[in-house]
């Protein structure tokens, strides 16, 4: 962790304003950003609305679940910066920030680990069919028949959406089961890929080529459906679908259509679409797709582990009290495009 006990401390008391937190507590945050001084607000907003009074005062915002949009954007007069605590952004409007000079920030790198080892966990037990094992045991059904039909994984085909540092730990991971792995990503080099034994393929050719689809795309306008009723009827029959990506990637309404005809054996599911923890209000009767026990379901878990919670916290932090304290933040969004809007 950078030492900020080196740098001068802001005399302004700057407010840097934690939208909302599932962690507990905000002290590493507050230890990291007093110590440049700055002034510590933890809310814990599930609306837009709910930010625009702190919004119009604060000096940064740090932001997990909560979206900050054009309009909390727009009530910002004195904001230098907005920090993510995880990779994605796209419960930010960084457009909107852009254009106010507002330099956003994410946190790159720190989970990388855990949301492979979580895809792969989610693959194995639906491929081995453990939750059907364990609801028969538990009913006293003592029969290896309970989940049958298995298929050896050894040779079979695994495709990979989105094939970035994640999508990579998740290939080599699989590839000690012995399955070929081919990847769809517009934006990967093919000698990348082909390093790691790996071959670039496209949408087409990765949904009726593969018998295991892993989804790990971020939420762009591009990767909204991606995965819909056309591409699961494209798909092999008796496929399992995983997706430790953006919940909005699969559309849950054709998956189940999907799953209930039996065109597809199983799905894994980091995160259902409608996101629960960006919502004010869940239950899980408003996604019929709770309702399936070929589905597993975790609550966008695949990126924790105590080590990565922590380094998430810091570094979220730690980029703000930089961009405060007029330092060279360590992973920037925007930050070309606010050079170019400022030249």
């Amino acid at each position: 962790m950078t030492d900020f006990s080196t740098f001068e401390p802001r005399t302004d008391r700057p407010k840097v304003v934690i939208t909302d937190y599932d962690f507990g507590d905000v002290d590493i945050e507050t230890e990291i950003l007093e110590a440049v001084g700055a002034e510590v607000i933890a809310l814990q907003a599930k609306e837009e609305k709910d930010l625009f009074e702190a919004a119009s005062t604060c000096s940064a915002m740090i932001n997990q679940y909560a979206r900050i949009g054009q309009q909390t954007i727009s009530h910002m007069n004195n904001c230098e910066v907005i920090a993510r605590y995880g990779v994605g952004v796209d419960i930010v409007d960084v457009n909107a920030a852009t254009q106010r000079e507002i330099l956003v920030t994410n946190v790159q790198n720190y989970c990388t680990e855990e949301v492979a080892d979580h895809a792969i966990s989610l693959w194995l037990a639906l491929a081995r069919k453990l939750p059907d094992y364990d609801r028969a045991t538990h009913a006293g059904i003592w029969r290896w028949q309970s989940g049958q039909p298995i298929y050896r994984l050894r040779g079979r085909t695994m495709g990979v959406v989105s094939f970035g540092k994640i999508g990579q730990a998740i290939a080599i991971r699989a590839q000690a089961f012995g399955v070929k792995v081919v990847a769809y990503d517009p934006f990967v080099s093919a000698n990348v890929a082909a390093s790691m034994g790996v071959e670039v393929v496209s949408k087409e050719e990765l949904l009726t080529g593969s018998d295991y689809i892993l989804m790990q795309a971020p939420m762009t306008p591009d990767t909204h459906h991606f995965l819909s009723d056309a591409e699961f009827a494209a798909m092999k029959p008796g496929a399992i679908i995983v997706n430790t990506g953006r919940g909005p990637t699969i559309d849950n309404k054709a998956l189940y259509r999907a799953l209930t005809e039996g065109h597809l054996a199983a799905a894994g599911l980091d995160d259902p679409e409608e996101e629960p923890a960006k919502r004010s209000n869940w239950t899980p009767k408003d996604n019929a797709i709770f309702t399936l026990p070929n589905v597993l379901v975790t609550p966008h878990a695949a990126y924790y582990s105590e080590e990565s919670i922590r380094a998430a916290r810091v570094t979220a932090a730690t980029q703000v009290a930089k961009v405060l304290t007029k330092q060279k933040p360590d992973y920037t969004v925007n930050a070309e495009a606010l050079a170019f809007q400022t030249q």
